[in-house]
């Protein structure tokens, strides 16, 4: 069955909403997503979105402290349009509807936060569930879109690209670097779609599964970096993985973020004999950049061999807290832990994917017709470690500035016929009955990745990840070709090549720099790796 559209999006937190909204105002827009509409990142995200609104900040400081954060290697014309842009893009959300918190008063303020590495308050939020504030505006606005038809529990298998001859999803030729769509598997029915489009967009989200710990969704597989490198896409500095450093440390706990803002709030870090250590570490203390913090709490537990430290926001007031943190002092509750009394028990968790497929300053990635906004794009904003909520602003900047671009793009494309895509062969595959496969290989992915890739990494460690990832993408390739394709299945094909992805460049830079910490070489290298690690298939 094909589905004729203008635009594909694959994926639906804040880029690809957002981007939906413009586009449809050219053309009509098909938004793919692997599960229900709102299930995502964006749901999740608690501290906010970072730009400039206050008269007491600027332009200067907010780009200053990004290329702090990023460690030398930000591109920092991608980061002064970023943040420029970013005041208007946050009025634009306000007149959609969304509910910022504002400072009690008169005069109608935001009550503006402040997160580590930022040297003003400059953090939108609306207390503690801001994603999960904007993402239902967002989809109120989608569903009352004539020109936007949503697909939930729709999986992208592989991107469709001009002249290609395929089978099962694997190129076999490639005449013309141009994408024109996806295969697409509904999950309810098993049957493989073939969506048509001018214009197809990848927003997809992260890959913090590929991780033991992590504060991703279960859906954070890495799917568009993926396909994209498949369909021939350059990726870019895949080795900066940001761990967040407050992970809630629980044994019926999974995947709950503890926000920057608390320490932005005046939390502090203790050990488990109630010492602060953040001071021996970085001037800034708690409120130093993501990665030192994270490195920090690394070192701390290897050297007492607990399982966590903890986060004591108690100092601040009952009140003051609950009104705050409203979320966290729920959920924290509901694991029998109060902290307006008591400590907060963390441990860093893989949290947000700095790399990705490169882009240009409008998305563009190097294949004609396909864009990268989001966490799956490097757009060259975050560098080596990300600023925290710039990741968000980053989403609402390029979705916009990728809509504008692609709709002058369309305006000539849809005078070009589509090419004959071939229809999806399943050739002499079968049910399968050895799920045991697939749920063995997305766990040991998981823990090698954890052990040998994670928050400190050597040499030998990248070599025994690499040898065990190439043994188990052989072992996804055979299954891949006997078996029908299922969800799981497509996500641990995924998930394995990010990781491939991740340990390659990772292995190419012989420094130390932001995410990237290789005991190995444990100082930056300036003259030969102030750049960009690309690779491409």
């Amino acid at each position: 069955m094909s589905i004729i559209t203008d635009y594909l999006v694959i994926g639906s937190g804040i880029a690809g909403l957002r981007f939906a909204l413009d586009a449809a105002k050219t053309g009509t827009v098909s938004i793919v997503t692997k599960k229900e509409k709102s299930e995502g990142s964006t749901n999740y995200a608690q501290g906010g979105i970072a730009s400039v609104l206050d008269p007491d900040d600027s332009f200067d400081l907010h780009i200053k402290d990004t290329l702090t954060s990023g460690v030398g290697i930000c591109h920092e014309d991608i980061v002064r349009i970023v943040v420029q842009e970013g005041p208007e893009r946050i009025h634009e959300l306000v007149s959609m509807g969304v509910g910022f918190s504002q400072q009690a008063g008169p005069k109608k303020m935001f009550d503006l936060g402040r997160e580590g590495g930022h040297s003003k308050r400059r953090i939108v939020h609306t207390k503690d569930l801001t994603g999960r504030e904007v993402e239902k505006r967002l989809l109120e606005r989608v569903a009352e879109d004539q020109n936007i038809r949503m697909y939930e529990n729709h999986m992208a298998i592989d991107l469709i690209t001009k002249s290609t001859l395929v089978r099962r999803g694997i190129v076999t030729q490639q005449t013309d670097q141009s994408c024109w769509g996806a295969y697409v598997l509904d999950v309810a029915t098993g049957d493989i779609l073939t969506f048509l489009a001018r214009i197809t967009i990848l927003c997809s989200g992260g890959a913090g599964k590929v991780y033991r710990y992590t504060s991703n969704p279960d859906i954070a597989t890495g799917d568009g970096v993926a396909i994209g490198f498949r369909a021939g896409a350059k990726v870019a500095n895949m080795e900066f993985v940001q761990f967040h450093p407050t992970s809630l440390y629980h044994s019926l706990a999974k995947n709950f973020l503890i926000s920057e803002a608390v320490r932005g709030e005046g939390g502090i870090l203790l050990d488990k004999k109630g010492n602060r250590f953040m001071e021996a570490y970085h001037p800034l203390k708690d409120l130093a950049f993501r990665d030192v913090v994270a490195r920090s709490i690394d070192m701390e537990l290897k050297k007492s061999g607990d399982h966590c430290v903890y986060l004591d926001i108690s100092h601040r007031g009952k009140e003051f807290i609950v009104n705050r943190f409203p979320h966290i002092y729920e959920t924290c509750l509901s694991y029998h832990i109060d902290i307006t009394q008591e400590p907060i028990p963390v441990i860093p968790a893989a949290h947000y994917m700095c790399g990705g497929l490169l882009t240009d300053e409008h998305g563009r990635t190097n294949l004609e017709n396909l864009f990268a906004i989001g966490e799956v794009a490097c757009t060259g904003l975050h560098g080596a470690n990300r600023l925290a909520s710039n990741s968000l602003l980053e989403a609402l900047v390029f979705a916009r500035r990728a809509a504008l671009k692609s709709a002058r793009e369309l305006t000539d494309k849809k005078q070009e016929i589509f090419p004959q895509a071939p229809e999806w062969d399943p050739g002499s595959a079968t049910d399968s009955e050895e799920l045991v496969v697939v749920s063995h290989n997305w766990d040991e992915i998981r823990r090698f990745m954890w052990n040998y890739v994670g928050i400190v990494r050597t040499n030998k460690r990248l070599a025994r990840a690499k040898r065990r990832v190439e043994n188990i993408q052989e072992e996804i390739k055979e299954y891949y070709w006997n078996f029908l394709v299922s969800l799981d299945l497509l996500e641990l094909r995924n998930l394995a090549l990010v990781a491939e992805l991740i340990i390659t460049c990772a292995s190419l830079r012989k420094e130390s720099r932001g995410l990237h910490f290789n005991l190995d070489y444990p100082s930056p290298d300036n003259k030969f790796w102030r750049q960009d690690t690309v690779i491409r298939k």
